[in-house]
């Protein structure tokens, strides 16, 4: 009985094939892609992060950096970065250590810049997890954090509230950020961009772009996110303003290069954004 089964199963697989060569790629592809997603699971779970290493010296624990960073300890519980924080016996090496290095020197010699690991000073204690930041810093247009004349912590706070200063459902704090340096752009104008109300980053990547001025999407295309209609005949077409279609205008340049909205962030004397 199992003889005859299997000879029936056999025969019917190999007419499957034979109509159907595809189907073999089919299957074998599958079966491939089963087996690199059980080796995946198998071997690649999670990705593991490295405490920054200083030579001779053991992790302390958080509670001994307390001793003397009471302030920043405390805040600490209310930080974005707190919920990466280990408890228990885990905890040993999974938190303020996790970024400054173990402390063992730094509390033997009392402190110390020398003995511990400032990463105000360096980004890549940041880069260890945020390795996608670092490509974008790498890219043509970008904020200078790799030439050193920047760091992260210049606009993110990890150690206390949300890490994006200003963050979170606070939209105009998030903007008084990228103000420390960049006054002229969002100054209180009178015919202000809605755009601007929104955040900076609603045009802009912060850490860096292929695109000048770091903007999310090339030419028109940015404008076009949110300045564009579908009217009754399905085309779609530009809303700027009441001269009606846009589409003409576009070979002649960007929205702000050629003539029409020079004063992208604002104006203080014209409702279409001109000078």
């Amino acid at each position: 009985m199992k003889t005859t089964w299997k000879i029936a199963n056999a025969t019917a697989i190999a007419r499957w094939l034979v109509q159907k060569p595809s189907n073999l790629l089919w299957a074998a592809g599958g079966g491939a892609s089963v087996a690199v997603v059980l080796m995946s699971c198998a071997t690649t779970s999670r990705t593991m992060m490295a405490p920054p290493s200083i030579p001779g010296a053991t992790f302390a624990g958080s509670d001994a950096c307390a001793q003397c960073h009471e302030e920043v300890t405390r805040d600490f519980r209310t930080a974005d970065h707190a919920k990466l924080q280990a408890k228990g016996k885990n905890a040993v090496d999974m938190g303020c250590e996790s970024c400054h290095g173990p402390g063992s020197k730094h509390i033997e010699a009392g402190g110390g810049a020398g003995t511990i690991i400032n990463p105000k000073k360096s980004p890549e204690t940041c880069f260890q997890c945020h390795l996608d930041k670092k490509g974008e810093f790498s890219l043509p247009y970008s904020h200078p954090v790799l030439a050193g004349k920047m760091t992260c912590s210049d606009c993110h706070d990890p150690h206390k509230g949300n890490a994006t200063k200003g963050g979170g459902t606070q939209l105009h704090g998030k903007n008084e950020t990228c103000a420390e340096c960049h006054r002229a752009q969002t100054a209180n104008f009178v015919f202000a961009h809605d755009a601007v109300k929104e955040g900076c980053s609603t045009c802009h990547n912060p850490h860096g772009s292929v695109n000048q001025k770091m903007l999310t999407e090339r030419n028109a295309t940015l404008c076009l996110k949110c300045h564009t209609d579908v009217g009754t005949t399905g085309a779609a077409s530009s809303s700027m303003g009441p001269s009606g279609n846009h589409l003409t205008r576009y070979r002649q340049g960007t929205c702000w290069s050629a003539g029409c909205h020079e004063a992208v962030h604002g104006s203080n004397t014209n409702v279409e954004l001109r000078f």
